[in-house]
Order: structure tokens, then sequence, then C-alpha cells
């Protein structure tokens, strides 16, 4: 009897006894399987170069059964279709031609795919399904790395847009997901019960097409999973931890690239509380991505978190930007970005955390120039008490944000001529952010600050405290303080002919202006969201369609039905 003949008459058996994971073991494709595989291929190429003796054969071998006892399996058309796709693969493989194998398994996967939708017998390639797609995954991250090889599978045209050609990373993905969605829409169990079936597999399919999407930075393309998901998927909850984990790990990165920081801190933080502890390297993984999307809330990590085994090394990282954070210190926060660039820019953190922690920065930096220049009866934070409410000068808030800019721009520091003494009321930092101010226009010539060597540093767009080299405005700081207002991160208003910004609520924190125009970062953050759903919620009272779900509904994740 021929190798052949023997394949395929084992592959009837675990047809009849509906066995999976049997024929995921027998149908394999890599290049790394035994001698076996090889010989069979040999035979093919020697006795069937004619597809149509392939499919008279596999035919012949695995028919079509219409008395079938309950619980066994029997072969059908698109089985025998993949089948015979599958052992083609072998006739005509090259494992030196990676370009065509990613055609090859590319085209076994779509009748795979198409032979799971049987809905009686499709169930028992679910396992070789996921084997397939893993390979095909792992031929895209090879070939996305090589652009001379997706040259040639894209018709020389890597990285144009034509029209609606699709890259490899999308097309691989459009395959698995309609794996995905086969097993999504399978009936054999409810959305809040026990998965069975197809259902089982809802996000390994869902995990899979994820990994290959943040590997090939195609993250976008997973926004109709997650409405799908949304719609009609099982709950999470009744998957086991492993498929939890990593789903919730890759929907917080997903929320993440798309700026929704609040999201992606909701599910970091349950994909790490998920984790078992003996797991740290993926602890260490989610904790990558937790900490900075928490920092973007104003949340900063306690010691406790960063002593854990798990995050070695990241207080050295984030320890220094939150100090930075918290005093306002944009000199400061610029080098701990820069000392960590490498590995943040490696983690896709750099670029966000450069600019979207800036509003935090401003927000501390305008709170210690109002401690500067406001008059003070103690240092708790309890101002004079007069008639007026307490206010932030606008055109201090320029002069400091000027000092500021310069040393930025690599200015240091110079040592001033001698001068009396000030008197004790005279606050000296201040006063040297003035001189400062005034010498950059040219009225005075003894400058605290010195020009450096070959001139002023030319800054990144994001680098400067307004836009690279620009110079801080009364205008311009306005416009940074009506923004920090609105986002809740100062309480007040702007009184413009005064040109001030006006605190709001002392005498109800007992005179203290600081605790009153600074509040809390995270709660402040957090109610202007609340504050934002709640005004969507209004505007579905009188208009169609579905409203938004609860305020701390996470498209795609699943948590009630």
């Amino acid at each position: 009897m021929s190798l052949l003949i023997t394949f395929l008459t084992t592959l009837k058996n675990f047809v009849k006894l509906q066995d999976g994971n049997g024929l995921r073991s027998w149908l394999l494709i890599e290049s790394n399987v035994s001698e076996s595989y090889y010989q069979l291929s040999r035979e093919l190429k020697s006795g069937f170069q004619n597809s149509s003796a392939i499919e008279k054969l596999v035919d012949k071998c695995l028919p079509e059964e219409d008395d079938v006892p309950e619980g066994m399996g029997s072969p059908y058309p698109g089985f025998n279709t993949f089948i015979r796709e599958y052992l083609e693969y072998w006739r005509d493989v090259d494992f030196n031609d990676v370009v065509n194998i990613h055609a090859r398994v590319s085209g076994l996967l779509i009748s795979c795919a198409n032979a799971l939708a049987h809905p009686t017998y499709g169930i028992m390639l679910l396992q070789t399904s996921m084997s397939l797609s893993e390979s095909l995954s792992k031929l895209v991250m090879q070939l996305n790395r090589e652009p001379r090889l997706l040259a040639q599978i894209q018709g020389g045209s890597y990285g144009v847009e034509s029209g609606e050609r699709k890259s490899i990373v999308e097309l691989a993905a459009d395959i698995i997901q309609k794996i995905f969605t086969a097993c999504l829409t399978d009936r054999s169990s409810t959305r809040d019960s026990v998965p069975k079936g197809k259902k089982v597999a809802v996000y390994l399919f869902a995990n899979l097409t994820l990994k290959l999407l943040f590997a090939c930075d195609k993250s976008r393309l997973a926004v109709q999973m997650f409405t799908n998901l949304s719609s009609s998927g099982p709950l999470l909850s009744l998957y086991p931890a492993s498929q939890r984990v990593t789903f919730l790990y890759y929907l917080g990165r997903f929320n993440f690239d798309h700026c929704h920081y609040l999201r992606a801190h909701w599910s970091f933080e349950e994909a790490y509380r998920q984790c078992p502890p003996r797991f740290m390297k993926h602890r260490r993984q989610i904790l990558t991505y937790w900490i900075p999307s928490s920092l973007l809330m104003g949340r900063f990590p306690s010691q406790t978190l960063l002593q854990r085994p798990e995050a070695r090394g990241f207080a050295d990282i984030f320890i220094p930007i939150c100090a930075a954070v918290r005093t306002g210190n944009f000199v400061a926060f610029q080098n701990a970005m820069a000392q960590n660039k490498d590995w943040l820019w490696a983690k896709g953190l750099y670029l966000t955390l450069l600019q979207r922690l800036k509003p935090l920065v401003w927000r501390s930096f305008t709170r210690k120039t109002f401690l500067l220049t406001s008059q003070q009866d103690d240092a708790s934070g309890q101002f004079s008490s007069n008639n007026r409410a307490p206010a932030l000068a606008l055109q201090d808030l320029v002069t400091t944000a000027s000092y500021v800019q310069r040393l930025l721009e690599g200015y240091l520091p110079a040592r001033p001529a001698p001068r009396a003494r000030p008197a004790p009321h005279i606050n000296t930092i201040f006063l040297k952010a003035v001189t400062n101010s005034a010498a950059a226009e040219g009225a005075e010539s003894n400058s605290t600050l010195a020009p450096p060597p070959g001139g002023p540093r030319q800054l990144m767009p994001s680098e400067g405290l307004i836009f690279a080299n620009q110079k801080p405005t009364i205008d311009k700081v306005e416009g940074i303080v009506a923004g920090l207002v609105y986002a809740g991160l100062l309480n007040g208003f702007i009184a413009r002919q005064q040109r001030k910004f006006a605190i709001e609520g002392a005498k109800k924190q007992g005179g203290n202006a600081v605790r009153a125009g600074w509040p809390n970062p995270y709660g402040s953050i957090m109610e202007r969201f609340r504050e934002d759903y709640e005004e969507s919620m209004s505007l579905y009272e009188t208009d169609d369609g579905d409203p938004p779900g609860d305020f701390d509904d996470v498209p795609g994740w699943v948590r009630h039905v």
C-alpha cells in the first residue's frame, strides 16, 4: 500500500471519530516534520502531477456516507476539497521560497475556513484551523520585516497606496477573521452560557488576529472585530484565564494606540489582576503599558507596585518622570524622557508620553508659579484674607514660562554682578525669572542665564513649552490655561480684562486656594469623562439610535449581556 493511501486512510479514521486533535497532528505544513511527509511529497510529485488525479483518489478514499451513526463523522465535499489542496501543497511546496509558501498557506487556510463552516462536521477542523492560522501569522510577520519580499508579493508596489489593494497583513487578518466570525455566529450555545462547539474558540482566534495586527502595526484593522464582539460576543468571563488576560491586554493596547486612555487603563488593570503572579513575564508586559496609561490619567504607580519582581527596573524609568510631572519641572521632564528614550521608543510610548503628559506638567507649573507669586500666610497654602478672590496673573506665568523656555534651549546660569541683599519679602526665585525675561528683551544686560555656545538649541515641536522654539506670549499662555480649565485640571475661570486666572472654591477649602484651584488630577479627569458621558447620553433622548453603554463600558469587552 502506498504512503498516500495510508495517509488518507488514517484521515478517514480521524473523521469517523471526529477527532479534531488527531487531524491537527496529522495535517502539518511546517518544514520541521518527520521524513514521512517528505516521502509523501516525493510520491505526489512522481505520480500525481495532474490535480484531477489527486481529486479522484481523495474522493475514493474519503467517500461521503449517508447513514452515519450518532456521534460519528463523515467526509463531505468541503473537507475533501481542503484535503486535495493540502496534498497539492506538499506536492509543490518549496521551503526555500517564502513568497510561494505564503501564497499556498493562504489558499490552504481559506479552503480550511470553508470546510470549517459545515454546520454538522466542520467543528472537527477547529484545531487544524488554529494551527494553519498560527503558521500563516508567523509567515506574515516574517515577510513584514522583509521589504524586498513584500515588494514581490505586492507587485513591486510596497508602500504605495493603490486603489483597493490590501497588504498581506490585511489579507491574512481577513482570512483569520472569517474563521473568527464562523465561531462567533455558531448557535451551539448562547452568549451567557458555557461555550460549546465552535464558540469555544472565539477568543482564541480573536487573540491570534490581534497578535498579528499588533506585530505588524495594523491595530486599526481590529475595529470591526471589537464591534462584532460587542454586539454578539459571548461573555469573556466564561473563557479560560489565559484567553481573558491575552484579550484584555490587546484590548488595552488598541485603546492606548487610539488615545482612549481611560479604557486602556481599565483593560490593563483587569488583565494584570487576572494574570497569576507566577506568570511574571506576562505581568511585566501588562505593566509596561498599564503604568503609562495610568500616568496619562494622572495616577502614579505606588512604591509597592514598583517593588514587585515583574516591575524590576521600572522605578528608574517612571519615578523621575512622575517627579517632574508632580513638580512641574519641564527641564527634568525632558531629561527623564531623554534618558530612557530608546526603551520608550521601542515600546511605542515615547511620543505619546512626551506630548500627552505636558498638560499635567503645565498644571503643576501653574501651581508652582502661583505659589511663587502669591502672598501666603503660612506654608500650608493659606492665603491672606481680603475681599479679592485668589488669582494667578497670566503675565507672571509668561515670565516663568519664558525663563524655563530659555533653559530648554540650552541657556546656562551665569554669575550675575554682586547686588544688594534683597528684602525678606521679595521672592528671589521669581525675581530671577523676571530678570531673565527682561534680559531676553534687551532691557537688562546682566541676565541670570547666559546664551549657550553656538546659539540656542533648536527644539523639536514637542520639546518646547509652546511649540519648539516659540516664545511664550500672554495669548498662548491664556490658551493653555483655558485648556487646563476645560480638562478639569484647574478650577476657576479666566478674567480676560484683568488677564488673570481666578480661583474658585477657596472658601469651601478653608481658604486653601491651592487645593481649590488645583484639584486631584485623577479625580478631575474621571469627572470630566463622566460629564462627557452624561452629555452624550442626553443627546439620545431625542435622536434615534441605540444609546451608548455604561460609563465604564469598553467596546469589545463583553462583561454583561
